[in-house]
């Protein structure tokens, strides 16, 4: 990946749709945007799916990434659920192919790993850590933004630019080999 290249991530849902946007740069991954597309206003399913995939054009052809980072669906007891997930996941994956975008696909347990050293952190543990990584002054609200950011970041460290040292024995020493990451 070379450098200012834009990275495009996004945490799927059917109510709301997390999205982030980093940009390589020199010394390493730079804010672009994040935010939310939220669709409670939408009763039918099938229109919130038209809009998630409406709102990843427009966000590939505002900042023209090279590659969408998506986060893959985890089981779960619901299969209703995880059906509705699987399709706006697919909607994102689609807008993407229809751009030809190239999609890279990560588990939320990698995803949570690569920003916190740890598979099983917050969503309020991933939003601290990014904001002190990514440098912005607020949380949001709805941290489903912070979500698409996380996976936009994972998947600029898992193309080698900033080293991710693997396993650890504890937070003491992930903050020990990662201290800028202390939020």
């Amino acid at each position: 990946m070379e450098n200012n290249t834009t990275i495009l991530g996004i945490d799927p849902g059917t109510n709301i749709m997390g999205y982030g946007l980093i940009k390589t740069g020199g010394k390493g991954p730079l804010l672009v945007d994040f935010g939310c597309v939220e669709m409670q206003r939408f009763n039918d399913h099938y229109e919130k799916l038209r809009c998630i995939f409406d709102r990843t054009l427009q966000l590939i052809d505002e900042y023209n990434p090279v590659a969408l980072a998506i986060e893959s669906q985890f089981y779960g007891n619901n299969v209703q659920s995880m059906l509705k997930l699987g399709r706006a996941q697919g909607s994102a994956i689609s807008a993407a192919l229809y751009r030809s975008v190239p999609v890279f696909e990560y588990a939320p347990r990698k995803i949570k790993q690569a920003i916190t050293g740890y598979g099983n952190a917050s969503k309020e543990q991933i939003a601290g850590f990014l904001q002190k990584i990514m440098k912005f002054n607020t949380v949001p609200e709805k941290l489903d933004a912070t979500d698409g950011l996380a996976v936009a970041l994972c998947h600029f460290y898992q193309q080698g630019k900033l080293p991710t040292s693997g396993k650890y024995k504890g937070w003491h020493e992930f903050l020990k080999k990662n201290p800028e990451r202390l939020a």
